[in-house]
C-alpha cells in the first residue's frame, strides 16, 4: 500500500535525536488546529504528513485476510466459509440487536489528541486538502497534486468502509472545530447515494492528480488507475443487492459500474498493468514479488523482513505454517466446503458426476487448488529445509490414545491454506518477520468485477469471455468455456462470476465483502429492505450450513501412540508441484490414501459453542450494522439503523436501501 512507512517510523526515531523538524511535526499532530502557517511551506514536512497518513491507514494490514481500513482484523473473513470457529455473527446462540452490541468502527469522540479511529482520518485529510494550496503555495504544483491525490484516495477509502459497515453516515469533507453546542456541525446520515457520490467525487479528483505509475523509489503509493480501478469496486457495490433494491430491474447502476471497469482496465493497461505470467507457476510467484512491481498488483501494503519494529511484517507465513514446518501449532485448516469448493482440471464443478471423489480431494483439481492448499505429503519446504513435506494424520492404538505425525497435534483438516506461502522464508525466526507484500487489489479482480456487471446487464459471452480470461492464465483447457459450460441465464452469468471469486481471490480477503453485498447467508430479509437474492441466483443459503473439519486418521489399530505407524512407508512419498511427474505423484499419494487412511469427526467440531457443535446463523440486520451506544449519546440527532434498537430500545428507523 505504501513504500514509506519506513520513513514516518524513521522520523519518530530522529525524535529521540532531537531532530527539530520532525519534533515539530509530531507535536504538532498531537492536538487538532495546531498547525500554523509555516507547517506546509516545506517538502519534507509535508510529505511526512503523507506518510504518516498511509501509516495510520494501512499499519495494521498485515495479513491477507484482514479487513476495514485503520482496523484490519480477520473477523469478517471467519464470518463465511474460509475458516472455521464460531464467531458472534454467526452464532445461533447470540442475537445481537441493541446499540451496546452494535460495532464501535465509528469512532470515539473527538478529543485533545489525535486517535487512529475513522473520522479522524478523515479530519487528517481534510486538513491537507484545505491548506496545502494556500499555506504551501510556494511548494512544487506537481508535488502538491500528488499529496493531495493521495488524500483524495484515502478520503474515499475511509468513506467505502465506513459505507459497508453502516451505510449512510455523516459526510465531512471540512475542517470542523469540535462544540457541543454548534448546530452546524451536527450533520445527519447522509443516504447511501450521497456518500456513494462522495467517494466517486473524491476518486475522480485522485485520479486526476495522480500519475499512473511512480517512478521506483515509490512504488505502493497510490496511481491514477488504483483510484479509477476503487471507483469501479465502489459502483459495484452499490449497484449489488445489498444497496440496490432494483438490482434486478434497472441496468443503470450496473452500467455505470461496468463503463467504470472498463475505464480502470484501459488506463491500467495502458500504465504497464495486467494479469502477471501465463502459467500456475507465475500465479503463485507474483504474490512474492516484495517491493518491486507487479502489474497485477493495483494496490498493495509492502512489507518488511526487519526485527526492531520499524518494518511492517506480514503476520500471514507465521499463522499458516504447522509446527512441524516451523510455524503456528495448527497453521490454518481448510474446511471441507473449502476444500471440496475448486474446479477440477477442466474447470467444470466437483461433484460425483463429474468424478470427484472428496477423500482423494487432491486427484484432477483446478490448477489453483495446489497453490491455495497442501495436504499430507505434499512437499512445502522453507529456506532451511526446501524439500520438507507436511504430515499431519493421527492414529489410535488399543487403549484408544492417539498420537499424531510430527507432532502436529492441532491437526483439524486433511489440507491446509498455503496461498501467499513463500518457500523460501526463513524457519529460524518462526517465520515470524515475513516480508512478502500482500495485495490489496489485483488486476484479477477488477477483470471479475468486470465479468459480474456483464452478467448482471445479461451480457453472458462478455461474461464468459472475461471469466476465459482468469482461467486461461492459470492453465485451464478452454474446451467447453473453460470448463464452465453455457450460461442460460444473468443469474446463471452472476452465480458463475461468483463462484470464480471464490476460487481466484481465496484467502483474499473479498469472500465476506461478496456475501455481504449479495446477502447470501439466507432469503430472510428486514422489513423495508429487498432481499430473496439467494434463491434467485440458484443458490443454496449459508445459514444452517457449518466449516466442517475432519481427522486424517490411520485406519488400522497402531501398536502405540508414542510410535507413527506409517514412518516408513511414507519415506518415498512427495508430491511435488513443481515437478514433471505431478500426475503420477498425485496418483501415488492416492493409492497411499486409500491403503492407510481413513476420515474421522473431530472429537470437537471446528464451528462450536462451548463445545456444541453449531451452525452457521446469520441475522439479516448484522449486514448493515447500528450505530453504538456512545455514538448515539455523543450525537443524539443521529437515526440509528433498520433492524437495529436505539439507546432508548426504540426500532431503528435508518434504511440504507433508502
Amino acid at each position: 500500500m505504501k513504500t514509506k512507512f519506513n520513513l514516518y517510523i524513521s522520523l519518530t526515531l530522529l525524535v529521540v535525536l532531537g531532530t527539530s523538524c520532525s519534533q515539530d511535526f509530531l507535536e504538532e499532530k498531537k492536538n487538532y488546529g495546531s498547525y500554523d502557517d509555516t507547517f506546509f511551506q516545506t517538502q519534507e514536512r509535508v510529505q511526512a504528513y503523507v506518510d504518516n497518513q498511509y501509516y495510520d491507514f494501512y499499519n495494521a494490514y498485515k495479513s491477507p485476510v484482514s479487513t476495514v481500513v485503520g482496523l484490519f482484523t480477520d473477523t469478517n473473513s471467519r464470518l463465511t466459509e474460509e475458516l472455521g470457529g464460531t464467531q458472534d455473527f454467526i452464532n445461533p446462540n447470540k442475537t445481537l440487536l441493541t446499540a451496546g452490541e452494535a460495532g464501535n468502527y465509528y469512532g470515539l469522540k473527538l478529543g485533545s489528541g489525535v486517535n487512529n479511529t475513522a473520522y479522524n482520518r478523515i479530519r487528517e485529510c481534510n486538513i491537507l486538502l484545505e491548506d496545502i494550496d494556500v499555506k504551501g503555495a510556494n511548494l512544487d504544483k506537481t508535488f502538491r497534486d500528488q499529496a493531495k491525490g493521495q488524500m483524495y484516495y484515502m478520503r474515499a477509502m475511509q468513506y467505502f468502509d465506513l459505507m459497508r459497515t453502516y451505510g449512510g453516515v455523516p459526510i465531512v469533507t471540512t475542517v470542523q472545530t469540535a462544540a457541543s453546542d454548534d448546530p452546524t456541525i451536527q450533520l445527519p446520515r447522509a443516504k447511501v447515494s450521497e456518500v456513494v457520490a462522495q467517494i466517486v467525487t473524491d476518486l475522480d479528483m485522485a485520479a486526476s492528480l495522480l500519475p499512473g505509475k511512480w517512478i521506483d523509489a515509490s512504488y505502493g503509493r497510490f496511481t491514477k488507475g488504483a483510484a479509477l480501478a476503487q471507483k469501479a469496486r465502489v459502483l459495484l457495490t452499490y449497484a449489488s443487492p445489498l444497496f440496490n433494491k432494483n438490482w434486478d430491474g434497472s441496468n443503470e447502476r450496473w452500467q455505470a459500474a461496468l463503463d467504470a471497469g472498463l475505464a480502470a482496465e484501459t488506463r491500467l493497461t495502458q500504465d504497464g498493468y495486467g494479469l502477471f505470467g501465463s502459467s500456475i507457476k507465475d500465479w503463485e510467484a507474483m504474490f512474492l514479488k516484495d517491493n518491486v512491481f507487479c502489474p497485477e498488483a493495483i494496490t498493495v501494503q509492502l512489507c518488511g523482513t526487519g526485527t526492531t519494529g520499524t518494518a511492517i511484517n506480514n503476520s500471514w507465513e507465521k499463522a499458516i505454517r504447522l509446527v512441524s514446518l516451523g510455524g503456528s501449532a495448527g497453521g490454518t485448516p481448510a474446511p471441507k466446503e473449502m476444500i471440496d469448493l475448486f474446479p477440477l482440471a477442466d474447470g467444470s464443478r466437483p461433484t460425483a458426476a463429474n468424478g470427484y471423489n472428496d477423500f482423494t480431494f487432491f486427484l484432477n483439481r483446478d490448477p489453483r487448488f495446489y497453490r491455495t492448499f497442501s495436504f499430507s505429503g505434499a512437499k512445502w519446504g522453507n529456506k532451511e529445509t526446501p524439500n520438507a513435506v507436511i504430515w499431519a494424520y493421527r492414529w489410535v492404538d488399543a487403549s484408544n490414545k492417539a498420537g499424531f505425525s510430527d507432532a502436529n497435534t492441532a491437526i483439524s483438516s486433511p489440507a491446509f491454506v498455503r496461498k501467499m506461502s513463500n518457500t523460501a522464508a526463513s524457519k529460524e525466526t518462526n517465520f515470524q518477520y515475513s516480508g512478502t507484500d500482500i495485495f490489496e487489489y489485483r488486476y484479477a479482480e477488477l477483470l471479475l468485477n468486470i465479468a459480474e456487471c456483464y452478467a448482471a446487464l445479461g451480457q453472458t459471452n462478455n461474461t464468459l469471455a472475461y471469466l476465459g480470461r482468469i482461467r486461461n492464465r492459470v492453465g485451464i483447457p478452454s474446451a467447453n468455456n473453460y470448463g464452465i459450460g453455457t450460461l442460460a441465464s444473468k443469474y446463471a452469468a452472476i452465480e458463475a462470476v461468483l463462484y470464480e471469486r471464490r476460487i481466484e481471490l481465496a484467502y483474499e480477503g473479498k469472500r465476506f465483502w461478496d456475501v455481504q453485498r449479495w446477502m447470501l447467508y439466507s432469503n430472510e430479509s428486514l422489513p423495508g429492505i429487498a432481499g430473496g437474492t439467494v434463491s434467485k441466483l440458484g443458490l443454496s443459503p449459508i445459514n444452517g450450513t457449518k466449516r466442517t473439519g475432519n481427522y486424517l486418521q490411520y485406519k488400522n489399530t497402531a501398536a502405540s501412540s508414542t510410535t507413527d505407524p506409517l514412518t516408513a512407508a511414507r519415506a518415498s512419498i512427495v508430491v511435488d508441484f513443481d515437478s514433471p511427474n505431478f500426475q503420477t505423484q498425485l496418483a501415488t499419494l492416492a493409492t497411499f490414501y486409500n491403503a492407510n487412511f481413513t476420515r474421522t469427526e473431530l472429537i470437537t467440531a471446528m464451528d462450536n459453542f462451548g463445545g456444541a457443535p453449531v451452525n452457521i446463523k446469520f441475522n439479516p440486520n448484522y449486514y448493515i450494522s447500528g450505530l453504538n451506544t456512545a455514538v448515539l449519546t455523543q450525537n443524539p440527532w443521529l437515526l440509528q439503523t433498520v433492524g437495529w434498537n436505539d439507546n432508548f430500545g426504540g426500532a431503528g428507523t435508518f434504511n440504507y436501501q433508502e
